[in-house]
Order: C-alpha cells, then sequence, then structure tokens
C-alpha cells in the first residue's frame, strides 16, 4: 500500500478553502481528511451534510470522512447525499454494532474503517481486523484540531500493525493527531500507512510547500 498523506479539512481556511485546497491538488496529495463532530460524542461541532457536500463539489480529491459521532448508522445515511465519497471511519466507542456498521460502509462502495481514541486498547480490533480496510488510531484525543501529539500513540500504532501481520489482514494503518514534519518520520517507522495532518499544513507559511514535504518524507 502507498503511503498517503491526508490534509485535514478541519484546519483548512474557510474564507478561502477553494485555494487552500487548490495547493494541496498541486503539491500531490490524494485524499481529503474530513471530521465530522457531533457536539455529542465530542464536544465540539463541526460539518454537517450540507458543508461536506461543498467541499465535494470544491475539489477532485477523495474524500475520507471520520465521524466523531454518537449515531454513526444516522450521519451514513446522511451522507448518501455527499457523492462520491472514498472512505468512512467510525469510533469503536461509540457504538456496540461494530460489525453491522462496517458491513453498512461496504455496502455502499465505501472503504470502511474504526477509530481508536488513544485510551481505547487495541484488542478491541481482534474481532474486526479482516472486516475493515483501514484502523483509524488517534494521536490526540478527539475533539479539536492543533492538538499536540501524544508520543504512546506510536507504541499503539506498532501494535496495529503487528495485529494485522499476524492475522494476515489487509487492513492499512491511519494515524491522526499532532503530526508534523518533525514527527512524521516516526510515525512511518512505527508502521502507519495513512498521516492525516491538519494544523502542520494548514497552519504553516505555505501549505503546499508543506505538503510536498510531508510526502518527501513518507517516500523515503
Amino acid at each position: 500500500m502507498e503511503r498517503q498523506i491526508l490534509p485535514s479539512v478541519l484546519s483548512a481556511d474557510f474564507t478561502a478553502l477553494h485555494e487552500d485546497l487548490k495547493r494541496i491538488e498541486r503539491a500531490g496529495a490524494r485524499i481529503l481528511h474530513v471530521d465530522i463532530m457531533d457536539g455529542i460524542f465530542v464536544p465540539n461541532v463541526t460539518f454537517g451534510p450540507v458543508i461536506v457536500r461543498a467541499i465535494r463539489q470544491a475539489t477532485s480529491l477523495h474524500l475520507d470522512v471520520h465521524l466523531m459521532v454518537d449515531d454513526p448508522v444516522t450521519w451514513i445515511d446522511w451522507l448518501d447525499t455527499v457523492q462520491p465519497l472514498y472512505a468512512i471511519s467510525f469510533h469503536l466507542e461509540a457504538t456496540p454494532h461494530w460489525h453491522a456498521i462496517v458491513q453498512k460502509i461496504k455496502a455502499r462502495g465505501l472503504k470502511a474503517g474504526v477509530a481508536l481514541n488513544p485510551g481505547t486498547p487495541v484488542h478491541w480490533l481482534e474481532s474486526l481486523i479482516h472486516d475493515v480496510d483501514y484502523v483509524l488510531v488517534m494521536s490526540v484525543n478527539p475533539g479539536f484540531a492543533g492538538q499536540p501529539f501524544l508520543p504512546f500513540a506510536l507504541e499503539k500504532v506498532r501494535l496495529v500493525r503487528e495485529l494485522i501481520d499476524i492475522r494476515g489482514s489487509s487492513a492499512i494503518v491511519e494515524i491522526d493527531g499532532g503530526i508534523k514534519l518533525h514527527n512524521i518520520q516516526q510515525a512511518v517507522e512505527a508502521g502507519a500507512d495513512w498521516f492525516v495532518v491538519g494544523s502542520g499544513i494548514f497552519k504553516t507559511e505555505d501549505p503546499e510547500i508543506t505538503t510536498k514535504k510531508l510526502i518527501e518524507q513518507i517516500q523515503k
């Protein structure tokens, strides 16, 4: 699996969103990370289907939708109005119906992912690892952009990678939170494949140049 940088639109400048998205497209990004927060599972509220649809119309990038919500099934249904999507992940902590939701996402022809909070144990994945397309390891506590990276998340990435390899799963590992130029190589070495970067791209002086540098780092 080719490693990918996934710029997180949550940190973009929404007064100049079109230009921000064009910058990361020119830099070579292929997938855009979209965080949906409902104010219940996490305290913040971000995008609804209308905004996600506007993002979809503003870019040709694949959309990786991360549901930080209390009721993922309802949001998956609402996202049927946004086409095309690429991937949807939901939090295991939010629902007991893991397999059913994975199948619901896959039935739409999308990649299905599951997300783990920093405090959630890796063994929760054991019954799912052959069903999911990717595992999202949170390296910050979910809910707000711009938080500092939690170094112990690197060990969780290693454990997820080990579980995938031992079980012969084809799932890939995504890491999200506090990733920047100075620490992305650590995440590569831990075994991550997809790297969500928000403020580490959009809050830099030149998001296009930063994205190019990040892509160079993960391709070494």
